[in-house]
């Protein structure tokens, strides 16, 4: 039978510190025989094109730019 997890005032700061500020992401916990053990914090950051001014109707490449598949020779 599993034993009752028991989550005291330093491990609520510990997970509280790992979601501050997490805009996008997630946090696991990783629990043997009834004790915390591990914390896992994967965050992603999302990055938007708007900024760039690049048009997703144009296939021409804009000037000082190519496309991926390009050799890198040029």
């Amino acid at each position: 039978m599993a034993k009752p997890l028991q989550v005291d005032e330093v491990w609520l700061g510990r997970i509280a510190d790992l979601l501050n500020n997490m805009e996008f992401g997630s946090l696991q916990i990783v629990v043997h025989e009834g004790q915390i053990v591990q914390m896992e914090r994967t965050e992603r950051k999302r990055f938007e094109n708007k900024s760039l001014g690049i048009a997703k109707s144009s296939s021409a490449p804009r000037s000082g730019t190519r496309h991926l598949r390009e050799s890198s020779s040029h």
